[in-house]
């Protein structure tokens, strides 16, 4: 595909590479943009839900007042503390009612939060600092063990704009963010037209790209997920992935819960006793997970005494759900499986609750909008057949137009009509639902033919002896790679030779070029901070052959 091809549109001042004039107006004319600040939906959302249950984290439960007007003092406090109208501030907090707080704080006073992940270290925080100039850090004290103010003077020292360091808890030699607190104001809003804030993208290779997302695309992307999703007031969200992720923040995540009047339950992690009793207590009806943490609640639920029976909806996406799992998950766990396909750039795809059940399991859902713009294309950028397998290529009023400030990656990863190349293989049902066979980059060169790493896990993941498993291309010493597979065995044994696998596989009818070459068990699958299997830390720990 050629996409090397120069942006159309300069990026603002901002960092924002905004939609076309034509786009711009058509999607604030069919209101997919509304005009308001996520500032300003906060507002909107109290007016209407004052009273109600807005957010439970701990020992904490705030209503929807309560938020609006601790997020009013914060952001008066921000603004004493020299913090202004598009300054960056890294935000790496993890599941408590500071987050949403300092979340609007930062919306309503027109500062821009770059949000990271609590897994992320200073390789990645210190480029993110420094790629956003940013001029505060956002931090918890102590988690598990591990003490974010050390990190904090390790990003100071790499990043010297930031000027500021708030900490949730003891603050040690820095600022303590309950202390920052001012009296209300009147605060200008910001332009609903730029950014709102900063994903940080979930490759697993290179450094972390920055995400814009403004105000008018993100407020949009939270509220058709909400109409998606078959939210409604009585809905109570359980957090328990990070919730400064894509995912859990607006798919439908905290924001689409909020935009309907619903709880949002913050659960300190995914692990089943964790979750499980907050389940029970808050009657959770809605939740997410990223497939390879289900397995662990599917077992869990056979023994643990906890009453899920509130649980209405699984959300699984982040990475393809396996058919023979999300068929498992209804009668495991008493809920129907929703599964979601999408990308912290933009475009979400949903599988609906009039799906059938072969749908739901096989698919990765159909678009969330009616004006998603998509394309599937081979590796020269023409359209594949009606079916077939390629690229999937994508535009439309939540979708970005480029990367934030980094005009090379931008140059290859958008087309000249800009269309966003996701580096997604997709093929497309006559429905619309698609269905995800893998990533372009996520391939293995073996002998010539490019191989699926996905196709591969899912025929390895069907042995019996085989739980979960994550293939990998190797270097063969010339040009091309070799198949190596990582898996979890289902039960303690000897583990299994790489014969016997190439054996099941051909009596399945798996080509011969896709049979692994090398076969590792592991204790574990080692994930990135998104939660996706880290490929690169399992070929570090493949033995010398």
């Amino acid at each position: 595909m050629s996409t090397n091809v120069p942006m159309p549109l300069a990026p603002l001042p901002s960092g924002l590479t905004p939609w076309p004039d034509e786009a711009r107006a058509r999607y604030t004319a069919d209101g997919y943009w509304d005009g308001r600040t996520l500032g300003r939906l906060l507002r909107d959302w109290t007016a209407s839900h004052g009273r109600r249950l807005a957010v439970v984290a701990g020992e904490e439960r705030l209503t929807y007042r309560q938020l609006d007007q601790r997020a009013d003092r914060m952001a008066a406090g921000l603004v004493d503390l020299g913090i202004r109208p598009g300054d960056r501030v890294v935000v790496q907090l993890s599941n408590t009612a500071a987050f949403p707080v300092l979340f609007f704080a930062l919306a309503r006073m027109g500062a821009i939060p770059v949000l990271t992940l609590p897994a992320h270290r200073i390789t990645e925080i210190g480029h993110l600092a420094r790629l956003s100039e940013a001029v505060a850090y956002v931090v918890p004290d102590v988690v598990s063990g591990f003490d974010y103010r050390e990190l904090a003077d390790q990003v100071r020292e790499q990043a010297p704009t930031v000027a500021h360091v708030l900490v949730d808890g003891d603050p040690g030699t820095y600022t303590a963010l309950a202390s920052v607190d001012g009296e209300p104001r009147e605060l200008d809003d910001p332009d609903p037209y730029d950014i709102a804030l900063l994903l940080v993208s979930g490759g697993t290779t290179g450094v972390p790209k920055l995400i814009p997302r403004t105000h008018n695309d993100y407020g949009f992307n939270a509220r058709a997920s909400a109409e998606a999703c078959d939210l409604d007031r009585d809905t109570v969200y359980l957090a328990c992935l990070p919730v400064a992720h894509n995912f859990p923040l607006a798919c439908p995540g905290m924001l689409g819960t909020f935009n309907v009047g619903g709880t949002v339950v913050l659960s300190p992690s995914p692990a089943p006793g964790d979750a499980f009793p907050l389940i029970e207590e808050e009657g959770v009806t809605h939740t997410a997970l990223v497939p390879p943490l289900i397995p662990l609640w599917v077992e869990a639920a056979q023994w643990d005494t906890a009453d899920l029976s509130s649980l209405e909806v699984l959300q699984a996406g982040g990475s393809k759900l396996s058919e023979e799992l999300a068929r498992t998950i209804p009668g495991a766990l008493g809920c129907r499986v929703q599964q979601v396909f999408g990308m912290a750039e933009g475009l979400l795809n949903y599988t609906r609750t009039e799906d059938d059940e072969d749908t739901v399991a096989i698919t990765q859902g159909r678009p969330m909008c009616a004006d998603d713009e998509l394309r599937i294309v081979d590796a020269d950028g023409h359209e594949v057949a009606e079916g077939a397998t390629g690229e999937l290529l994508v535009r439309g009023p939540y979708t970005l137009r480029g990367y934030y400030r980094a005009p090379e990656v931008n140059a290859h990863a958008f087309t000249s009509d800009g269309y966003y190349a996701s580096g997604d293989l997709v093929r497309r049902l006559p429905s619309g639902h698609l269905i995800v066979t893998g990533r372009v980059k996520d391939t293995i060169d073996r002998n010539g033919e490019s191989v699926s790493a996905e196709e591969v896990e899912l025929h390895v993941q069907s042995h019996p002896d085989i739980d979960r498993c994550a293939a990998f291309g190797l270097a063969d010493g010339g040009e091309g790679q070799i198949i190596c597979v990582a898996y979890l065995p289902v039960k303690d044994g000897e583990p299994l030779e790489v014969a016997e696998i190439r054996r099941f596989l051909i009596e399945r009818g798996v080509a011969a070029f896709k049979l692994p070459d090398r076969l590792m068990a592991v204790d574990e699958l080692p994930l990135t901070a998104i939660g996706k299997i880290d490929k690169k830390v399992l070929a570090q720990r493949v033995p010398t052959a």
